[in-house]
């Protein structure tokens, strides 16, 4: 009987629905992530990268999938016949082929070309270094850009890469650092071929031989600063050219260059000392468009979008009255409308801009949204996510219907039971209305309460809204997975409540911010009454983590514990180590520590270190140029010299954030381990959810 009772209950198991289970770091290192996606023209085919890390070999997996968009009933399907080749970067090409990058460890980058019918893909061009690429409008050409020596003519010039020796790094001027690398003095370059029956012909010549800079710009830039004129007479991109303090500039302009390298590029934007990016043509080869800041050295300054009319060559704003900063544009087939994502109110929605009334219409509600494509039927591929939404490609149909295409992560998270997302505003700082986010733990028994992680965002000039974070430690649904109910505050210096609010922690660091999330904490705790205010821990990564190093000197006592992740312990030591200068200049006045040292003491944590009393648990990477490591050494050493219960971790391999499955993995082990030392949580029930690699 016993036997039958357990096979019964095997049975009910395996064929009931999904069963509720808690959502872990591990599960958040395994999914897989959707990179690139491209849509054919005539709107057949929908090709994506999934990105998955293998705990079995400790690397990644690169595969392409691919979606029949013409067939209603179609599913997705991986084209597994690829696997082998390490796919990336997709892109159609207007006949229909699609080309795609191919990075094996053992192998020289190479662009691969194929039809849709083909399960045998072509070789098009192999270069070292080639990491992106662009086919012309016509398909009788290709723009490429690998990392040489700046001034190098010809993409094949090995003589125009810089080798390391294996000795001393040696620098004359600025940059010598950039995130998580140090500058080899090679540049990221375009270079352009020729394709004959889909074979890159020549030596490849170099674009913009005589500008130095990095295109795309380091160490993120994509494809997004590069655009092929409509005839495929014309390459656009943007350029930051080095100075004598390039990490000092925002400068960054949109130059037009001939497709045959026969001529010097033209700086379009030379008039703008701020920010021009992402060049954009429109299909009827009218309009140029792009996105630009208007104070220079300010890098979270308001974007507007901008169109030039290509044959007279006048230009003008034409977001200029919308009180938002767009981060990305892509045109209609019609060329009467600009698409645009844009932070707004915790969100990130898609909004069309018509430009011929200059009228901004926001078209989805809530959720992480980014463009992919728009369908000849006016349809948008959009690629959405949210806070406990990991993300998946959608479509929303022209008269505004939303369909999800793919469901990339349904088996990993089967029988996971989200928390509930709750938002909230209050009056802040100077009576400003401020918003909040706030996650109930899933099987949180009723009247029963949850300890309290307070998460800040990074940035400042950021916004923890309804985005999935797939790597960064502050995946707000993991805490509450784990037993915790969160709270963030969108505070003073967030994006997305218009630039006035945005500006307002400039010169501010540690006083509207801080102010709001006192006042926002104590809201949250009073409005959710499962929140336990007398059990709460804070964690912050970047700015983040600097305001958790503020927190200690001047909230000192509020919480159990601490969880600094990269922050700023010195900013006298911070602006004169890290990699990018202009932002840190910016936000103190826009003028270096020696001309006005009283304004940087003014908002230093490291001032207030006499008040320090809460336990920290401070985590750094060896290769974070942006927060550099000694800023996480010399917070341990204070809080040793209190003897404040502390404890230090270092990655070795790692930069700015983790980027390793394994790593990632580890991070939440630790701090989870931190966090419910210092809480009662286990007097909550809420579960353990430790994991191992």
């Amino acid at each position: 009987m016993k036997n039958c009772a357990l096979a019964f209950w095997l049975m009910i198991t395996a064929f009931s629905p999904a069963y509720a289970r808690h959502f872990t770091q591990s599960d958040l290192a395994y999914l897989s992530q959707i990179g690139d996606a491209t849509a054919s023209i005539d709107g057949k085919w929908l090709v994506w990268e999934q990105a998955t890390d293998d705990p079995h070999i400790k690397g990644t997996q690169h595969v392409l999938w691919r979606l029949d968009l013409a067939n209603s009933g179609s599913e997705p399907e991986k084209m597994a016949f690829l696997d082998d080749s390490a796919p990336s970067a997709p892109a159609f090409s207007a006949d229909g082929m699609l080309y795609f990058l191919s990075e094996r460890p053992s192998a020289m980058p190479t662009i691969f070309r194929m039809s849709m019918d083909d399960t045998k893909p072509t070789a098009v061009l192999a270069s070292e270094g080639l990491a992106g690429f662009r086919i012309s409008p016509r398909g009788d050409a290709v723009l490429v850009w690998a990392r040489r020596r700046p001034h190098t003519r010809f993409l094949d010039d090995k003589t125009g890469i810089v080798q390391a020796n294996g000795g001393a790094r040696v620098f004359d001027q600025l940059p010598i650092r950039h995130w998580n690398q140090w500058e080899d003095g090679n540049r990221s370059q375009l270079f352009l071929l020729p394709l004959h029956d889909g074979q890159a012909t020549g030596p490849g010549c170099a674009v913009a031989p005589t500008l130095v800079g990095d295109v795309p710009s380091q160490p993120s830039g994509g494809k997004e600063e590069t655009a092929w004129g409509a005839d495929g007479k014309t390459i656009y991109f943007s350029l930051r050219a080095a100075g004598p303090i390039e990490p000092l500039s925002t400068n960054t302009d949109i130059y037009a260059a001939s497709a045959d390298c026969a001529n010097e590029p033209i700086d379009l934007t030379a008039a703008n000392a701020a920010a021009d990016q992402w060049p954009a043509v429109s299909p009827d080869g009218r309009w140029l468009a792009w996105l630009a800041t208007s104070r220079p050295g300010y890098a979270d300054d308001r974007r507007v979008v901008w169109l030039r009319d290509l044959a007279t060559g006048k230009a003008h704003p034409l977001t200029q009255a919308w009180d938002r900063s767009p981060d990305a544009i892509l045109w209609s087939p019609d060329s009467t409308t600009l698409y645009a994502t844009a932070n707004d109110t915790l969100d990130h929605p898609v909004f069309s801009i018509d430009v011929a009334d200059e009228v901004v219409r926001r078209l989805t509600t809530a959720g992480h949204l980014a463009l992919i494509a728009v369908e000849p039927d006016g349809s948008l591929i959009l690629k959405k996510d949210g806070l406990v939404e990991p993300p998946n490609l959608w479509r929303r149909s022209a008269r505004g219907k939303l369909t999800r295409l793919t469901n990339a992560n349904a088996a990993k998270l089967a029988g996971v039971e989200w928390p509930q997302v709750l938002r909230f505003k209050f009056a802040g700082a100077g009576g400003d209305e401020v918003s909040g986010i706030v996650l109930r733990p899933p099987g949180l028994a009723p009247g029963k309460k949850a300890p309290v992680v307070l998460i800040v965002h990074g940035g400042p000039q950021s916004s923890l809204g309804d985005i999935w974070y797939p790597r960064w430690p502050l995946n707000p649904a993991l805490y509450a997975e784990h037993g915790y109910g969160v709270v963030s505050v969108d505070f003073h210096g967030s994006t997305g409540y218009g630039q006035a609010f945005t500006d307002s922690v400039n010169r501010n660091w540690g006083g509207k911010p801080l102010e709001d999330l006192q006042l926002g904490l104590a809201t949250a705790i009073e409005r959710f009454t499962f929140l336990d205010g007398d059990n709460a821990c804070a964690v912050g990564a970047s700015y983040g983590g600097y305001m958790m190093n503020w927190i200690e000197g001047h909230w000192p006592g509020r919480f159990n514990c601490i969880v600094q992740h990269d922050g700023i312990f010195d900013e006298r030591g911070m602006t004169y180590e890290t990699d990018e200068l202009a932002q840190d200049h910016w936000d103190f006045g826009n003028r270096p520590y020696y001309v006005d040292p009283v304004e940087y003491e003014r908002w230093n944590p490291v001032n207030a270190v006499a008040q320090w009393r809460t336990p920290q648990l401070v985590i750094t990477g060896e290769k974070d140029f942006r927060s550099p490591t000694g800023q996480a050494v010399a917070a341990f050493t204070a809080l040793q010299e209190r003897s404040i219960p502390s404890r230090l971790l270092v990655f070795p391999d790692e930069g700015h954030y983790e980027a390793r499955a394994v790593d990632s993995i580890q991070w939440y082990d630790e701090v989870f381990k931190w966090l419910d030392e210092w809480t009662s949580k286990a007097a909550t029930g809420a579960q353990s959810t430790q994991s191992t690699p």
